[in-house]
């Protein structure tokens, strides 16, 4: 099996994160001996589901954590079994399979038990009731499978059996006094007492060594209604045999069953594993599905994820978990910050306006064509986060690598531009969560905690009506959040501007950043595009300076 490589953009991913992380896979599985796998770390903006639904592309899949979860071992495959099996069969496929435990399912496949070891070895050693046949209501079927029978006569297709079991070794008239009806009893060739025994009206008669039964016989058992069925084994063995066809169902356990589900971190488990000491533990899925069987020797064999870092390297904007994975790249366009890896690792930074452009670039040096899919996303990604150049981190790499992609796709990139711009813009229908959130992320500058969200818009007026709710949110997220500042940029993408709305006790920075006067939590900066190069770097200054 192929190891997994994890691709993870940024929290609250935008597009260039989403895109990039989706190309960066796809070059990956073409180049290497590996499954590389494309993630996102939150939900997909608007923008972003326009551009994959306009190339038709799959989203990456959610992942929340690195941490180790159960679904990243290497499990053991056990096929659950039916309530209604015999013990006998269940024996079987414990031995075969060399399992210590065996998961017991309804016709849905959801776990209803289990049954170990132990619970058949209690029922295989132990003195045994003579009713249990009865007690558990065990189906023909299984007496059946279990003796090799056959049936000689049986007027039901599942006969009832209420009585106990017991052994015809004696004189008929000694057996008679011992028959009861609804009984079932084990016997050899003897004419007069299978006669005695059917009269008695037993509800079944076993007759061993595969003998020959009379017409007579048969016809007494019609008249009686008693089941006689055939067995290979000798007596000694059908009586040894017959406890074995009980359900497993009567002797698995039902109650308190210690589970886990897939997705269930292994380090939740390992505490659990410790007190209970059972030798495996059945694994479910979210609809109660078991997937499987973990044991103590899973845990001792697990390994760390292996992740690739894109359009981000700050501990603060990347998935949950990361100091349990193993870190093997990390490419990115932003200035480095706090990740810290064990080995050396392949860092690829360049000061371009997307990490698409360096993903893009990747391929060409390597001689791999995108496919036009892959050229599509990657392409949409420099167009989004150079703003169709009007960022000032647009650089003419930018511009060269979106020309060869668009060989590639062929689109005309000023009307999709439009396209998408006027997808991605759109607020209507969205909470102030959702905007505030859409495009956020966060920076340590010195010991100071600062978040910045953006939200490009092709119509600013129209956000007037939201300022005071949107204001009022940021400020309990400050509050809450122990944010220093907290920034939402509304970035108008016709008229190279944006609008600052701030909260946070520090705020007053952003004002002796930008010399600027903020009225009532706001300012409007014109020229000012970009988080990454005009927000960050000039707040960064001005903390330092105050430090000092």
């Amino acid at each position: 099996m192929k190891d997994v490589l994890y691709i993870s953009g940024h929290k609250n991913p935008d597009t260039d994160s989403i895109c990039s992380a989706i190309a960066y896979a796809e070059f990956k599985n073409k180049t290497g001996n590996i499954k590389a796998i494309p993630i996102r770390l939150g939900e997909i903006n608007r923008e972003s589901q326009f551009i994959l639904d306009y190339f038709d592309v799959e989203s990456p899949i959610l992942i929340e954590t690195m941490k180790t979860q159960i679904s990243d071992l290497n499990i053991d495959n056990i096929a659950a079994v039916s309530p209604e099996i015999s013990l006998r069969m269940a024996w079987e496929i414990i031995k075969k399979h060399n399992i210590k435990t065996l998961p017991v399912t309804d016709n849905d496949n959801k776990l209803i038990g289990l049954a170990s070891i132990t619970d058949l070895a209690n029922i295989f050693t132990d003195i045994w009731d003579s009713g249990l046949l009865s007690k558990s209501n065990t189906p023909l079927e299984n007496i059946l499978d279990t003796l090799s029978a056959t049936i000689i006569y049986s007027k039901e297709q599942n006969p009832k059996y209420p009585g106990k079991i017991l052994v015809a070794a004696m004189e008929p008239d000694l057996v008679k006094k011992g028959i009861d009806p609804g009984d079932i009893v084990i016997c050899g060739n003897r004419e007069d007492t299978q006669a005695v025994i059917i009269e008695a009206k037993a509800a079944m008669m076993i007759v061993t060594g595969n003998l020959q039964v009379s017409e007579s016989i048969i016809e007494k058992a019609k008249v009686n209604n008693c089941c006689i069925l055939s067995t290979p084994y000798d007596t000694y063995t059908t009586s040894r045999l017959i406890i074995q066809s009980i359900p497993i169902s009567y002797v698995m356990a039902k109650d308190n069953l210690i589970k886990f589900r897939s997705n269930d971190l292994v380090d939740d488990i390992k505490d659990i594993m410790l007190k209970t000491r059972f030798r495996s533990y059945p694994v479910v899925d979210n609809n109660n599905h078991v997937v499987g069987s973990i044991s103590r020797f899973h845990l001792i064999s697990q390994t760390k994820k292996n992740l690739i870092l894109l359009d981000h390297n700050e501990k603060t904007q990347s998935v949950d978990g990361i100091e349990d994975a193993v870190i093997l790249e990390i490419i990115d366009h932003h200035r480095i910050a706090d990740i810290q890896t064990g080995l050396p690792i392949y860092f690829r930074n360049e000061p371009v306006g997307s990490t698409s452009t360096i993903v893009a670039s990747i391929f060409f040096e390597n001689g791999i064509r995108p496919t036009k899919k892959t050229a599509g996303i990657l392409a949409a990604a420099i167009i989004s986060d150079t703003l169709m150049f009007r960022s000032p981190t647009a650089t003419n790499i930018d511009r060269l690598v979106l020309k060869r992609l668009t060989e590639i796709v062929d689109i005309d990139v000023e009307k999709f531009a439009e396209e998408m711009f006027k997808a991605g813009t759109s607020l209507k229908g969205k909470t102030m969560e959702e905007i505030f959130h859409q495009d956020f992320k966060v920076f340590t500058l010195a010991d100071f905690k600062v978040g910045v969200s953006q939200v490009g818009t092709m119509d600013i007026e129209g956000f007037e009506s939201m300022k005071e709710d949107m204001l009022l949110l940021m400020n309990k997220k400050a509050s809450d959040n122990h944010f220093n500042i907290l920034i939402l940029m509304l970035t108008n993408i016709l008229k190279d501007g944006s609008e600052l709305l701030v909260a946070g006790e520090n705020k007053d920075i952003v004002s002796k950043t930008f010399n600027a006067t903020i009225e009532n939590d706001c300012v409007y900066l014109p020229g000012i595009l970009s988080r990454k190069k005009q927000i960050i770097p000039p707040l960064t200054d001005t903390i330092l300076a105050l430090k000092d």
